[in-house]
């Protein structure tokens, strides 16, 4: 992240001084005009992982645009919103872990049964945890299970949304998509 963020970092800069070289006066102008400051954020989470996304791709020359799918990259970013947002969750403690139905209508229902089963697999192992997903006629039940005690705690303390969050691959998962080098299920 810390790489992503510096490489946005750079390439904001590059630009600025691209403006700067193009426009002489600019430098002057903005010192008249006293010290401005930009904000960092774009002001919606999607659209600033997809500018990242698109930023990381522009700047690499070994970028086939012939593969890139943004389109499909904003296809499973509103997936996560309709879960992160809109999905129903009851949760039930279970020997050694939690279950946790999920579920939705229409838009929401689809996201859960797009994303809860890649899911469940890519984090399964991690943590020491067992996660299985489930269909069930309006959702999945996801249920994470651990063989200590102490881990069992930490599973019920995350809930949903905190195991969701587990894992560093959704900043891959994301570039992978964008790149065309994997498949948003529709």
């Amino acid at each position: 992240m810390r790489r992503i963020k510096s490489l946005s970092l750079l390439l904001a800069l590059a630009s600025g001084s691209a403006q700067a070289q193009q426009d002489p006066n600019h430098m002057h102008m903005q010192h008249m005009a006293g010290p401005t400051t930009v904000p960092s954020s774009p002001g919606q989470a999607a659209f600033g992982a997809i500018q990242e996304i698109v930023n990381l791709l522009q700047a690499d020359p070994k970028t086939d645009w012939s593969k890139v799918d943004i389109d499909a990259l904003r296809q499973h970013l509103i997936d996560m919103d309709e879960v992160t947002l809109r999905a129903a969750v009851r949760k039930e403690p279970v020997e050694n872990g939690l279950r946790m139905t999920v579920t939705g209508a229409g838009r929401t229902l689809e996201a859960i049964q797009r994303m809860l089963p890649d899911h469940a697999r890519e984090i399964d192992g991690m943590n020491g945890w067992t996660v299985k997903a489930a269909s069930v006629a309006d959702g999945v039940d996801l249920t994470v299970t651990a063989a200590t005690p102490g881990k069992t705690t930490k599973i019920r303390a995350l809930g949903f949304m905190g195991i969701m969050a587990q894992g560093g691959h959704h900043q891959r998962h994301h570039l992978a998509m964008a790149k065309g080098e994997m498949a948003h299920h529709h």
